[in-house]
C-alpha cells in the first residue's frame, strides 16, 4: 500500500513541475457563456428569438407595480385613476407636478426598451457574422430581430425623444452614452423596418396554420413591420410614406374587418365587434380576420411559462362590482375587477354617436343587475347608481379585458391574449396620414369603413381633422392602444387632456404642461453615465 501512495505522490509532483512554470495554467477557460459568440446554430438563434417575444411581453404584463397599465391611460383625455384604487406608480401621470427624473415608470420603460434592443443586437451581430449551422435564410432571422429593435427604439423615441443609439451588443459596462440626434434614431427605425417588411414571413389563412406542438403561430410577419413603419412615418412627419404603407396592408387582401358573428360565443348574446375580444377568439387562427399582431398568452396551469408576469388589465379596467351587496364574481361580468382606471365623463357621456356598436352593452357596460340568488329580495333587479358606486363599484367600463378563470376566482392574474395590431387601426393610421396631407375625402372614406362596420353615422370630408381622427381612435381602440404614447406621438397630450378631462372629482389631472410631451430621462442613468453627459429633457 505504501508503494502505491509513493507512486501517486511522485506523479502529482511531476504534473506540478510541468504546469507550475506556466502562468497560463491558471487562466480560466469557460466552455459556455452568455455572450454574443455563443450563437452558432439554429437552436441558439431560436432560443434567442423566443427571448425577444418574452422581453416584449414584459412591457404589457408587468405586475410588480399593479398600477402599471394605468400609467399609459390615466391623466390623458380618456381616463383617471379610480377612486380609492390608486396603487402608486401611476400618480405622477395625472398629478404631473410629481413627475420627476426619479420616476419609476420612466425608468422601467427605459430599461425594458434597452434590454429588448441589446438582445436584438446580439442576434443581428451573430447572424450577420457568417455561416450558421441549420439556418439557410439568414435574412429572415435578422428581420425578426430588427423588427423588435425598431419596436424598442420607436417606444424610446416617442417617450423620450433623443436617446443613445446602440447598434452592437454590449458585453461590458459602458459609462459614456450620449443622446443621438432624433434623425439618427429615426433613420435606424426606418432602415430596420424596411428590412423587416421585406424579409419577414407572410401570414397564413384565417383559422389555419399551427406549429409542431399544435399551437397557433404567433411569430412576426411583414405586415407588423409595415404597420409600425406607418406609425413611425407619421411621428417623423412623412404622412405620404405612412399612407403608402397603410394602403399596402389594406390592399394586400390578407386582412378584413370583422362584420359578422364568429367564434366560441357566436350563438350567445353579443355583437361581432365584441367577438374579437372574447378569450378564444382573438387570434387569426381562431377566426379573427383583423389580427395583424396578437401577443399570445396561455394559462400557466396548463402551459408552463404561459404568461410572463401577472397581467393586470382586467383588474385595472373592470369595475369592483363584487363589493356591492347582492353581487358575486362571475364570468358574464368578466371576473374580478378593482377599477384602477375610471373612464372620464367625455368618454362615458359625450364620445359615442347614437347607434354606435362600439358603445353597445356588450362593449361598454353601464348597467349591472344583482346576481346573487341567495339574496332573493334583490336578485335580477338593476343595481342603482348611488354615491361613489359610479366611480368604483359599478362604474361604466369597457369589456375588452373580461376574462374569468374558475381556478382563480380572486383573479390576481389575467390570462388573455393582447391584440397589439389589427386592421381597424390600419384604417385609422391611413386616415391620419391623409388628413395631414389635406386628403380629407379619402380620410372620411377610411373612417367610414369603420363606422359602417359599427353601424355609426357616416362622416364627411369637412369633419376631418387630426382631433376627429384621435376621437375615432378612442371609439375603436380604447383599452387596446397605449393612449399616452399616441398623444405624445401626435403632440396633443396637453391640449386634449385639458380640454376633455378637466372635470373629474377624484384624482383630477393637475400640473400638466408641455414638459410632459416627453418623459424624463431616468436620473439613475444620468448618474451612472460618468464619462459623458446624458442630457435631461427640458423641464425635469
Amino acid at each position: 500500500m505504501k508503494k502505491y501512495i509513493i507512486t501517486i505522490l511522485c506523479f502529482c509532483a511531476l504534473i506540478s513541475t510541468f504546469t507550475s512554470c506556466k502562468k497560463s495554467f491558471l487562466d480560466e477557460k469557460p466552455y459556455s457563456a452568455y455572450a454574443s459568440s455563443t450563437l452558432t446554430d439554429s437552436l441558439g438563434f431560436e432560443a434567442s428569438l423566443a427571448g425577444l417575444y418574452y422581453q416584449n411581453s414584459v412591457f404589457f404584463t408587468y405586475s410588480d407595480n399593479q398600477g402599471w397599465p394605468s400609467v399609459w391611460q390615466v391623466g390623458t383625455d380618456i381616463a383617471n385613476g379610480g377612486s380609492g384604487q390608486v396603487q402608486g406608480i401611476e400618480i405622477p401621470y395625472y398629478n404631473y407636478s410629481t413627475l420627476t427624473s426619479t420616476d419609476y415608470a420612466a425608468y422601467f420603460t427605459w430599461q425594458w426598451a434597452y434590454k429588448l434592443i441589446n438582445n436584438a443586437n446580439i442576434i443581428i451581430a451573430n447572424i450577420e457574422r457568417g455561416p450558421v449551422i441549420g439556418i439557410t435564410n439568414k435574412n429572415a432571422v435578422s428581420a425578426e430581430a430588427k423588427f423588435f429593435r425598431a419596436y424598442g427604439y420607436n417606444v424610446l423615441a416617442t417617450a423620450f425623444g433623443k436617446v443613445p443609439l446602440v447598434t452592437a451588443p454590449l458585453t461590458a459596462p459602458k459609462t459614456d452614452f450620449v443622446r443621438a440626434p432624433l434623425t439618427d434614431v429615426n433613420n435606424l427605425i426606418i432602415s430596420d423596418l424596411t428590412f423587416a417588411s421585406t424579409y419577414l414571413s407572410d401570414v397564413g389563412a384565417v383559422g389555419g396554420k399551427v406549429n409542431a406542438l399544435g399551437k397557433p403561430v404567433a411569430r412576426a410577419n411583414k405586415y407588423m413591420a409595415m404597420q409600425l413603419l406607418t406609425e413611425a412615418y407619421l411621428r417623423i412627419g412623412k404622412p405620404d410614406l405612412a399612407e403608402a404603407q397603410a394602403q399596402a396592408i389594406i390592399n394586400s387582401n390578407k386582412f378584413s374587418l370583422v362584420t359578422a358573428r364568429y367564434g366560441i360565443h357566436a350563438g350567445q348574446p353579443g355583437d361581432y365587434y365584441s367577438d374579437m375580444f372574447v378569450y378564444g377568439n382573438q387570434r387569426r387562427s381562431q377566426g379573427n380576420s383583423e389580427a395583424i399582431w396578437v401577443m399570445e398568452q396561455e394559462n400557466p396551469a396548463t402551459v408552463p411559462g404561459g404568461i410572463t408576469y401577472n397581467p393586470q388589465q382586467r383588474r385595472a379596467w373592470g369595475a369592483a362590482y363584487y363589493q356591492v351587496g347582492g353581487m358575486s364574481i362571475c364570468d358574464s361580468l368578466g371576473g374580478r375587477g378593482i377599477s384602477r382606471i375610471r373612464l372620464d365623463n367625455w368618454v362615458v357621456y359625450g364620445l359615442y354617436p347614437a347607434g354606435d356598436m362600439r358603445n353597445s352593452k356588450y362593449n361598454l357596460r353601464r348597467q349591472f343587475y344583482y346576481n346573487n340568488p341567495t339574496k332573493p329580495a334583490t336578485f335580477g333587479k338593476p343595481v342603482p347608481y348611488t354615491g361613489s358606486d359610479t366611480l368604483i363599484r359599478i362604474a361604466p367600463h369597457i369589456t375588452k379585458w373580461y376574462q374569468y378563470d374558475p381556478n382563480d376566482v380572486f383573479g390576481f392574474a389575467m390570462v388573455k391574449d393582447f391584440i397589439l395590431m389589427r386592421l381597424g387601426e390600419t384604417y385609422l393610421l391611413l386616415a391620419e396620414a391623409q388628413v395631414q396631407q389635406g386628403k380629407t375625402q379619402q380620410a372620411a372614406d377610411n373612417i367610414n369603413a369603420l363606422r359602417m362596420r359599427a353601424n355609426a353615422p357616416l362622416v364627411t370630408a369637412g369633419q376631418m381633422t387630426l382631433d376627429f381622427v384621435l376621437d375615432e381612435r378612442v371609439r375603436e381602440l380604447i383599452g387596446e392602444e397605449n393612449r399616452r404614447l399616441t398623444l405624445m406621438r401626435t403632440g396633443t397630450l396637453v391640449n386634449r387632456t385639458l380640454r376633455l378631462n378637466s372635470n373629474n372629482a377624484f384624482n383630477p389631472v393637475n400640473g400638466i404642461t408641455s414638459t410632459n410631451l416627453l418623459l424624463p430621462i431616468p436620473q439613475s442613468e444620468i448618474d451612472l453615465n460618468k464619462d459623458a453627459v446624458l442630457d435631461q429633457n427640458p423641464g425635469y
